[in-house]
């Protein structure tokens, strides 16, 4: 009996560290949550501002004729821009958006060729199981988005898209909702559309910048529509990938808090319950101890 009183001892030790280190990372994760809905949030009204400029410059040119906004009539091959961490104990924030990116490349069919881009270990390691080619990975940007990290990654989706490599550009990332809840999105990014920019950070629009332009609007463009379109075109789609990286750290931040959070709730539960059976197991060695002691005098006087 006393050697698993002294086991359940060392169990309570173990899981009572164990609860420290998730506690300490809880605290971690939501100090660094708070600083990326702060950014995300910053940075939102912008990305809007920036699209309902090119709904203004829509009306007096044919966008259509931009490289950026031209479709094609038909989809051979795909690149793929992926969001995910670098690191595990988020809960389901990877597994939820690289589910989802599996059922899009499936949905693609083999006759598509897809190729990826990669934000985040987790995504490209996942990928390369898939054997679906990596471009590029790029890692340690989620934990401390800056804009310049994420610019090359923009321009290079740019460039790529501009020279005709591939038919379509498809973002995968997390978007995020509130502090508990973080919603995967599969969206085609590439040719640029109107649903495209408004999926990317919609979970929350409160306080977002609603511009109305009209037809009977006068602009005066210098030297010309088509040069303004090739001049800031490329800036909306290098902010929206910055709102989108922004958005995955903002969700990655919070399923962690949340998931060590819970980890810690699970522990002192853990740790009640390893209590109560320490407290059971001493008490029936006490009683067998006394037991032994009556039936020890019983005897001598017997």
């Amino acid at each position: 009996m006393a050697v698993q009183t002294r086991a359940i001892k060392r169990r309570i030790k173990s899981v009572k560290n164990t609860r420290k280190i998730t506690k300490a990372m809880e605290l971690v994760a939501a100090s660094k949550m708070r600083k990326a809905v702060s950014a995300v949030l910053a940075s939102r009204p912008y990305a809007k501002l920036a699209w309902n400029t090119i709904q203004s410059i829509g009306h007096l040119t044919d966008t259509s004729l931009h490289p950026l906004l031209h479709r094609h009539r038909e989809t051979t091959s795909v690149l793929l821009l992926l969001i995910t961490s670098d690191r595990g104990l988020a809960g389901g924030f990877n597994t939820n958006v690289l589910r989802r990116t599996r059922e899009a490349i499936k949905t693609l069919g083999d006759s598509v060729q897809v190729n990826a881009v990669c934000i985040g270990k987790r995504g490209a390691d996942a990928l390369k199981r898939l054997k679906v080619p990596v471009l590029a990975s790029f890692l340690e940007i989620t934990n401390n988005t800056k804009f310049e990290e994420v610019l090359p990654i923009g321009r290079m989706i740019v460039d790529e898209y501009t020279k005709g490599s591939f038919d379509k550009v498809v973002l995968a990332y997390t978007d995020f909702v509130s502090a508990v809840s973080q919603m995967p999105v599969i969206l085609d990014f590439l040719p640029l559309s109107v649903e495209t920019v408004k999926s990317v950070g919609q979970a929350q629009q409160a306080g977002h910048v609603d511009m109305k332009f009209t037809k009977a609007s006068a602009y005066t463009f210098e030297p010309s529509p088509r040069e303004v379109l090739d001049r800031i075109l490329p800036r909306l789609v290098e902010t929206m990938v910055y709102q989108a990286v922004l958005e995955s750290a903002a969700s990655e931040h919070s399923a962690r808090m949340m998931a060590m959070r819970s980890a810690s709730d699970a522990a002192g539960e853990m740790i009640d319950d390893l209590t109560f059976t320490f407290n059971q197991a001493r008490q029936a060695g006490i009683t067998q101890e006394i037991a032994e002691i009556s039936s020890g005098k019983a005897a001598l006087e017997g």
